[in-house]
């Protein structure tokens, strides 16, 4: 199944059915007067987040979605039939945006949670509703409201616990695949990575979700390469792990690169809390390492890890830092008060 994380989708709600003009004709009743009933509600489009989903490929070969329109009313003083709803199913960690790409409308994070995007149009008032004392026969009704027709835009954003960063080759997908059961394809060319991948990471007994995206370079955030627009994946994780190439010359320029990329895009990222490690370390004699580690340190001013993605050495001791950094978020939902419902 292909990924596909932004879909522009087209959507009616159903208009409302016309109130009716008629007048109650039975035996022996001579004066029977209006019984005109009124039109049926239309239907609503309504988003909802389910569980088993984790791309928008369905909107990308049906985008127009279209709520049933209510039936029109009917004498005897009948209502019409109001229309159905139509409930379009999207993945957890999906943002609904206006049609400017920018106002967030909604942002479904938890399965089961539903919005109203457009409401369908009420149904009109039958001749029933206008007999007076001085018009006993109205022979006018109401027509029913026209639906909302509104074009909107789906984003997901992928519910993980760590995000990977960092340079093409940096070896982020091989980290993902000595760590979890994922299988992302892993090759020496740059951008072999082209979206997101998600892998269940253990350490310790304790599971948490990673997210693998494309590799960044130098003007990403201006559309350079794959660009920033898979960087939306990491902003609901809780810590970010930088991977570097300790193969490369300068491993300072690379480290700046990245941040200097994640700060343009959203000062969030900068924020959140971050792991840097120098990878491929089975590659690179161990005296030259250390000086790089050292520099990497006294640049960033924050502590360095080294590990081997392929060797596995010094893994586990990344993702006890990343751990360190998810456990408290994990605590504070756990300590949330669940919402009652009946």
């Amino acid at each position: 199944m292909k990924f596909l994380d932004l879909a522009k989708v087209y959507i009616r709600s159903g208009s409302g059915g016309a109130g009716a003009v008629s007048f109650r004709r039975e035996k022996f009743i001579e004066y029977g007067g209006p019984d005109g009933g009124d039109g049926g509600r239309g239907g609503d489009v309504i988003v909802e987040a389910i569980e088993g989903l984790n791309t928008l490929i369905d909107f990308r070969y049906q985008q127009h979605f279209y709520a049933q329109n209510g039936q029109h009313g009917m004498g005897r003083q009948r209502t019409g039939a109001s229309g159905d709803d139509i409930v379009l199913k999207v993945p957890v960690g999906t943002e609904i945006l206006d049609e400017d790409e920018e106002t967030v409308i909604a942002d479904l994070t938890e399965v089961g949670q539903r919005v109203v995007l457009a409401k369908g149009g009420n149904g009109g008032f039958g001749n029933l509703h206008f007999k007076t004392s001085t018009n006993r026969a109205p022979r006018n009704a109401n027509p029913g409201l026209e639906g909302v027709e509104r074009t909107i835009w789906l984003r997901l954003k992928l519910i993980a616990d760590a995000g990977l960063v960092g340079l093409p080759n940096a070896g982020k997908s091989t980290f993902l695949a000595a760590t979890s059961n994922a299988r992302p394809k892993i090759a020496d060319y740059p951008f072999t990575t082209l979206h997101p991948n998600l892998g269940v990471v253990g350490i310790d007994g304790r599971e948490f979700v990673m997210a693998d995206i494309p590799g960044l370079i130098e003007g990403a955030s201006e559309g350079r390469g794959i660009g920033d627009r898979f960087l939306g994946h990491i902003e609901r994780c809780a810590t970010l792990l930088h991977l570097i190439d300790a193969t490369s010359e300068d491993v300072v320029t690379d480290a700046q690169t990245v941040l200097a990329e994640l700060a343009a895009y959203s000062p969030v990222l900068m924020e959140k809390p971050r792991v840097t490690a120098l990878n491929k370390t089975d590659a690179v004699d161990p005296e030259e390492l250390e000086e790089r580690r050292a520099a990497l340190e006294d640049a960033l001013g924050a502590k360095v890890l080294t590990m081997s993605g392929v060797t596995k050495q010094g893994v586990p001791e990344v993702l006890r830092a990343l751990w360190s950094d998810i456990a408290p978020t994990r605590m504070a939902a756990e300590e949330e008060p669940t919402k009652w419902q009946p």
